[in-house]
């Protein structure tokens, strides 16, 4: 599988805004598909690839997904720098065994299936989880409840 564009037409799909002081700045925006779209913009120390992701609910799409997120994120050269952004469908909880080098330590709940196959996925990549690097605060922890609450 090489690393080349695909596109989609129809239906949902995730999105990105750039603000226009950056515009010109931007490279290039690829679908791979209605849950992956990858913007790459020229920044003063280098190129950025931010990826807009939207993981899956359904059992039978989430090792495909991962699997395609990880081969385009590999795809990246070593000196460009990466942004996964978007929702990932997973609690990575605040524990950080296992994974002190990508989990800061500063998350919060339990962990579930999903949150360590993110872990496994940004460790496998040597990606950090920024958001467990800080103290979040309080009123914002947990903004947002899913279904089984």
């Amino acid at each position: 599988m090489g690393c080349s564009k695909s596109f989609i037409t129809g239906g949902h799909a995730v999105g990105i805004f750039v603000a226009e002081k950056w515009v010109d700045s931007v490279l290039s925006v690829e679908r791979h598909s209605k849950r992956v779209l990858i913007l790459r913009m020229v920044l003063d120390n280098g190129l950025l690839n931010i990826f807009t992701v939207y993981a899956p609910h359904s059992e039978e799409e989430k090792e495909s997904f991962w699997n395609d997120v990880f081969h385009l994120v590999s795809c990246i050269p070593q000196n460009e720098m990466v942004v996964l952004a978007g929702d990932m469908n997973g609690h990575v909880g605040s524990s950080n065994v296992g994974y002190d080098g990508t989990h800061g330590g500063f998350g919060y709940g339990d962990r579930n299936v999903d949150g360590s196959r993110i872990l496994e996925f940004a460790d496998g990549l040597n990606l950090v989880i920024c958001n467990t690097f800080f103290v979040n605060q309080e009123s914002h922890v947990g903004d947002t409840c899913s279904s089984s609450c």
